[in-house]
């Protein structure tokens, strides 16, 4: 049999060859997260008061590996996988997902922008939650009622592909689509999100629209979905919706030690051939907020948000939340802080329970996104915390 001419000397003059060839490229990876645990009251949880230990409050505990690779020419291929835990127990934050916040990969470049694919964020969440109380007021009690709106980090996307430009004199935008990938049907399921946003100065302006498809494989909203949804005792009875559709805007403005905020918001859930309703429900928030910063070391924030909910499905008397929330923080360092939180939520008028249309009940109030799953059995409920983080 006649030899090739591949022998163990290929191998080592590939070698020499890449050894003398240019250098590789400059990698980097860096291993990042925060740890964040406070002792919490509530005065009403599903009939009950409850003093416990609650993680994540002003930063969720999570941890990650953020890695990029310089290719050349302003260009860097990049990477993020990002898993949550809970401190009080070291249990994942989701239930086999290793990566539950994110996990992407792709390229970034100043003068094209950047495109990635996995699970992500929306930019819908990442450009205009940024500026609404889910931020400055942290999620857990500073969210809208119930996160309806999806402005705290409670709506996560698989299969997904993002582009967000570079920014043009203070103006930059991002758009996602997120891949069904269901075989004869590969839009069952999809997911598309747009956000627009400004930044000049003491102005910052944003804007975002996002719609979650239902894959309805099954009754409820489909885990074969992209999407997922923080679900509470104001939307129960819609997530078998064929799809949700978040349209919000927000802006911010700040003077010296001040910052003042307002942000509207619109979500509706639109009935299917597997809803348990038939009529669109929609949800409406207003809400304002403020900051001051007393010293580098000491700030406080307080907020405002109102949500009303439309006539429909047997639903007479319309669904109405009210939220209080207010925040104190004092930095020991850049990377540790104590915080205290207060948030008040008064609900009043009716919604659907679970078994959606002709199940119609009295509102429930869920405080920020903290009360997604223990709603109080009464108009009423407040939650107090004070706790400690640290960033590493």
């Amino acid at each position: 049999m006649k030899k090739t001419g591949f022998g163990p000397g290929i191998f080592v003059a590939a070698g020499a060859a890449l050894i003398a060839g240019p250098a590789f490229a400059q990698s980097s990876v860096t291993l990042y997260g925060a740890v964040d645990d406070a002792i919490t009251y509530v005065n009403n949880q599903n009939g009950h008061s409850n003093v416990y230990l609650r993680q994540g409050n002003v930063y969720a505990s999570k941890f990650g590996l953020q890695g990029k690779e310089d290719l050349g020419g302003g260009t860097l291929a990049i990477f993020d996988l990002q898993n949550g835990f809970d401190p009080n127990s070291g249990a994942l934050q989701t239930n086999g997902l290793i990566f539950n916040r994110q996990a992407y990969v792709g390229l970034q470049n100043r003068s094209v922008g950047q495109l990635t694919l996995g699970r992500q964020y929306t930019p819908y969440y990442q450009f205009v939650g940024p500026l609404t109380g889910s931020n400055w007021l942290t999620g857990a009690t500073g969210a809208h009622p119930g996160d309806i709106d999806g402005l705290d980090t409670t709506v996560r996307i698989n299969n997904s592909a993002i582009y967000t430009s570079p920014t043009w004199y203070g103006v930059q935008a991002s758009a996602m689509y997120a891949f069904g990938g269901i075989a004869g049907s590969t839009g069952k399921g999809q997911t598309w999100s747009t956000a627009l946003r400004y930044a000049n100065g003491p102005v910052s302006l944003a804007a975002g629209y996002l719609r979650m498809d239902n894959a309805a494989l099954t009754s409820g909203f489909d885990t074969s979905s992209t999407a997922s949804f923080g679900k509470s005792s104001l939307n129960t009875g819609y997530v078998s919706a064929r799809a949700v559709q978040h349209v919000a805007v927000a802006g911010n403005y700040t003077i010296g030690n001040v910052m003042l905020g307002a942000s509207y918001s619109n979500v509706e859930y639109l009935a299917g051939g597997k809803s348990l309703f038939g009529t669109t429900a929609v949800f409406n928030t207003w809400a304002a907020l403020a900051t001051y910063r007393f010293t580098p070391a000491f700030d406080v924030g307080g907020g405002f948000a109102y949500t009303l909910a439309s006539k429909a499905n047997g639903v007479t008397s319309a669904a109405r939340y009210e939220q209080v929330s207010l925040k104190e923080t004092y930095h020991l360092s850049k990377r540790t802080s104590l915080y205290a939180l207060q948030g008040y939520q008064h609900a009043s008028g009716q919604t659907l329970g679970a078994n959606g249309a002709g199940d119609v009940v009295e509102a429930s109030p869920s405080v920020g996104d903290s009360q997604n799953s223990t709603p109080s059995s009464t108009h009423s409920q407040f939650v107090g915390m004070a706790g400690i983080a640290l960033l590493f």
